[in-house]
């Protein structure tokens, strides 16, 4: 069992958990993810270790809450537990030791770039993050991601930081020159942007994939994705991957097989997924 020591609220839909989980906290790196089992019934979930504190023993998740499974996570609160925290899976991120890198972070993928920005600051990379979301409210990490350099925010309205979308202000970075990388975390749309705005300049972009994952080992398959013509297996190969050379459209279309599922799954649940089922 693993103990929620604190709960914050990040956005509307986004929540913070910090959880028991000393050997994950002890050899974590940044990339990797964890799955997660509310019970021993529940849905397997997989989850970016956001940050972590090895002294304390606790990792970070944050969890936008889209449907049935993620609801019922975030709907546990302080002194409860989570059944299986598995990890850390996946491959540690490709971090640079000198040079610009550019992060950017969309929605709950700001999340996701924070151990990037955290990985390349330790090594000695300068960082700059361009993170955003709809309004001021939907931002998140902003502050944490301050303490490893430069933050420029940007809001689909305009009502904090800079009016725009994220690759408007990667643009002008760009242009500016300078960058040796960019690592970039969102939805796929924002994802596609990013690497086809930074193909023509040349520089190496990193995007982190979230298709259907099941077991985390690569046997069920189910998180296949297409990268320069190859197939490869997000959990174990990835989540990390060339933007240049990613399918993204299949990528996509994979994204939306069980959606009619998962919304009947939600609708189903209804007020028990906004109270703690595992006390």
């Amino acid at each position: 069992m693993h103990r929620i020591v604190a709960k914050i609220q990040l956005s509307p839909n986004v929540t913070r958990l910090d959880v028991e989980a000393p050997r994950v906290a002890q050899i974590r790196q940044p990339g990797q993810f964890v799955i997660v089992r509310r019970t021993d019934r529940a849905e397997r979930i997989p989850l970016t270790v956001a940050d972590a504190d090895p002294k304390a023993g606790t990792i970070a998740l944050v969890i936008q809450a889209v449907g049935k499974s993620t609801k019922e996570l975030v709907a546990l609160n302080v002194g409860d537990v989570i059944r299986d925290v598995a990890g850390p899976l996946g491959m540690p991120t490709e971090l640079i030791s000198k040079g610009r890198a550019l992060c950017v972070g969309g929605g709950v993928g700001t999340a996701v770039v924070h151990p990037i920005a955290q990985g390349l600051h330790a090594r000695g990379a300068s960082v700059t993050s361009v993170i955003g979301g709809r309004s001021k409210e939907w931002v998140i990490f902003e502050p944490e991601l301050q303490r490893y350099g430069n933050v420029v925010v940007c809001t689909d309205d305009g009502s904090y930081g800079r009016k725009g979308f994220v690759t408007d202000a990667s643009r002008e970075l760009l242009e500016a020159g300078g960058i040796d990388i960019v690592y970039a975390v969102g939805p796929v749309p924002m994802m596609r942007a990013i690497a086809n705005l930074t193909r023509p300049f040349g520089v190496h972009t990193i995007v982190s994939l979230n298709p259907v994952m099941v077991d985390g080992t690569g046997m069920c398959g189910g998180c296949r994705v297409d990268v320069g013509g190859e197939t490869k297996f997000a959990c174990v190969d990835g989540p990390e991957f060339d933007g240049h050379k990613v399918d993204f459209d299949l990528l996509a279309d994979r994204l939306s097989t069980y959606r009619p599922q998962e919304q009947a799954a939600a609708e189903r649940c209804g007020d028990n997924c906004r109270v703690g089922l595992n006390k």
